[in-house]
This record gives C-alpha cells, sequence and structure tokens, in this order.
C-alpha cells in the first residue's frame, strides 16, 4: 500500500511540468504563457495540436498510444536501452520504472531479451531497427565499450538527424567527453534518479 501510494503520486507530479514541455517543443518560438499550476482544461483550448499532443498525459487510465491501431505497434519495443555491462543495476531500474507505468512501455534490455545463439551484432541491429527509441546511459563505462559505441552508431545511422528517437543520459561524465557523434542532441543529466527516471519517461511519450 505505502509503495502504491508513492507510485500514484509520481504520477500526479509531473504532468504539469509535462504539459508545459509539450507546449515548449510544439512552439518553440513562443514561450507557454500559462504556469506550470495551469488546470488540463486551459491547456486544452490553446491549439488544437497541443491539445491532442497532452492528452495522453492528462489521463491515468490507458493513453491512445496503447489503441490497437497505433503506430506504437508497428515495432516489437517502445525502448531499447544501451548501457554498459557494469551499469545492469541501475538499467534494470529504469527498465522496471518504465516496464511498470501505464503505458506498460516494451522495453529491450541485451542481457534479458537477447536470443541465445544468435549473434550479438544480429541481435544489436535488430534491437535498434524493432525499437521506436533508445535510450543511452552514457557512462565512463560506456565509453569504454565498443558494443556499445556499436550501438550508438547503429542508432544513428537509423535516424541520422535524430528525429528525438536517440535519448542520451549523462551519469558521472563530464560534459567535454560527451560523444562527438551526439553534439546536435540535447541529453538528459542524471543527478537525481527519481527525477531523471521522469524525465526520460516523459521524453519517450513525446
Amino acid at each position: 500500500p505505502h509503495s502504491a501510494g508513492w507510485f500514484r503520486r509520481l504520477l500526479h507530479k509531473p504532468k504539469s511540468s509535462s504539459v508545459e514541455s509539450l507546449k515548449s517543443s510544439h512552439s518553440a518560438s513562443s514561450s507557454p504563457s500559462s504556469s506550470s499550476s495551469s488546470s488540463a482544461k486551459s491547456s486544452s483550448t490553446s491549439g488544437t495540436s497541443l491539445a491532442t499532443s497532452s492528452m495522453p498525459l492528462l489521463s491515468v487510465s490507458t493513453p491512445d498510444i496503447s489503441a490497437s491501431d497505433s503506430p506504437r505497434w508497428d515495432k516489437s519495443y517502445d525502448v531499447c536501452i544501451c548501457h554498459s555491462e557494469g551499469d545492469m543495476e541501475l538499467v534494470e531500474e529504469l527498465v522496471s520504472y518504465l516496464e511498470g507505468q501505464p503505458e506498460s512501455f516494451r522495453c529491450f534490455l541485451q542481457l534479458r531479451d537477447a536470443v541465445a545463439g544468435s549473434a550479438v551484432v544480429t541481435e544489436l541491429c535488430d534491437a535498434v531497427q524493432n525499437s521506436h527509441c533508445w535510450v543511452m546511459l552514457i557512462t565512463p563505462g560506456f565509453l569504454q565499450d565498443p558494443w556499445c559505441r556499436y550501438q550508438m552508431h547503429q542508432a544513428l545511422a537509423e535516424a541520422p538527424m535524430a528525429n528525438g528517437r536517440t535519448i542520451p543520459v549523462l551519469k558521472d561524465v563530464d560534459r567535454k567527453d560527451y560523444p562527438r557523434e551526439l553534439r546536435n542532441i540535447y541529453y538528459i543529466y542524471m543527478a537525481l534518479k527519481e527525477k531523471s527516471f521522469r524525465q526520460i519517461r516523459d521524453t519517450v511519450m513525446r
């Protein structure tokens, strides 16, 4: 019961900020005029595109992305997690969080979901191609792991202009060490784990 209460509070907290971030992403030329305490109703009247894009975040029930005719089902996974083996514990927490959301995000974890006996390269490429977006947990271990860099390059080849599908997450890495290949993509810096998990979730939703 205690954990369920925490989970409900977590769901309710980010709603207003998610609506604000959606607004800013859909109208980059003008800053959001309403405060973070604005009601869902005022947001939905500000424009058709904003109303439709923010609808999934305004309801705790199953959002539109889970509809049977949604483009979501065109691919096997919602999120492919790219990480080094040394970060497995943190990644398992992130995956548990994402898969436990009302949207039940489908995550690909190489060590859990790869088919035994298949080639590593084949599995990495298939995972990238069969996922809507890619979370790259960039840590010192990631930067030293050739397989992580290979998967990163596969993701960039799949969506060369990023297109919002590549989500870099930096942890314990200086900005100067941020991979040059990702320099045109904004990243999430992981300081507080819970806050970062929420940011990743909201970014995947967008």
